[in-house]
């Protein structure tokens, strides 16, 4: 007798060809299932930051010149160089108006403590011309009854400087620098360089026995500025 269509046979023989068709089945998984490429896990800051652009890089002197030397005795900007003398101590300057900022110890005994230097740039042709700077510079500090400053002029490179030496007590600052109270016996050695791409305001404070002994320094920085 002949098995019908739907006994056992038929049932044997489809099953031996769906495990045929198993066996030719490819062993990957599709690209849409397949693992993703391994990735190296994130570290927190190892990202390299952006390069800071001309608007968010830090300015000494307000809107005028970027001090491009970081370190050292040689102040530099893409138009002006001076050297600091020897014994004095560059600093990161304490505001945003400053291209530079140095500690003067001075040299001689018994000084009442160090002096500060800095140096000014506000642009090409800005921050005011000699005198106004002169006056403000001297309404800080508080002359003796008759005191006079003393005050010159010379020249360096190409360049005019207009200098100014007061004596006095230094008065505290109305723009949130300087001292907080009144200090007597101090000094104000100040100077304002003249020049294409300047001016530049120097202001040298500190108490008088200090700057007595470092007023030759001053001029001497003075004398040596020029190009880059």
């Amino acid at each position: 007798m002949l098995a019908s269509p739907g006994g056992p046979r038929s049932c044997v023989f489809a099953v031996v060809v769906l495990a045929a068709l198993g066996c030719n089945r490819p062993t990957s998984p599709p690209a849409a299932e397949a693992a993703p490429a391994q990735l190296a896990p994130a570290t927190p800051g190892a990202t390299a930051p952006a390069e800071p652009t001309a608007a968010a890089a830090p300015h000494g002197g307000g809107s005028g010149e970027k001090a491009l030397s970081a370190e050292g005795a040689t102040i530099t900007t893409a138009t002006f160089r001076f050297d600091l003398p020897t014994a004095w101590r560059r600093e990161q300057p304490s505001s945003g108006m400053r291209l530079a900022q140095a500690v003067v110890p001075g040299s001689a005994p018994g000084e009442a403590g160090p002096g500060e230097l800095a140096v000014f740039h506000f642009g090409a042709g800005q921050g005011g011309g000699v005198e106004s700077n002169f006056e403000r510079w001297l309404g800080q500090v508080e002359q003796a009854k008759g005191g006079k400053p003393e005050r010159g002029e010379l020249a360096a490179a190409g360049f005019k400087i207009t200098w100014i030496d007061a004596r006095g007590t230094l008065l505290p600052s109305t723009m949130g620098s300087g001292p907080s109270t009144p200090q007597p016996g101090f000094r104000l050695l100040g100077a304002v360089v003249e020049g294409e791409g300047g001016p530049w305001f120097f202001k040298l404070t500190g108490p008088e026995s200090t700057l007595e002994s470092e007023r030759a320094a001053f001029f001497g920085l003075l004398r040596g500025v020029g190009r880059p």
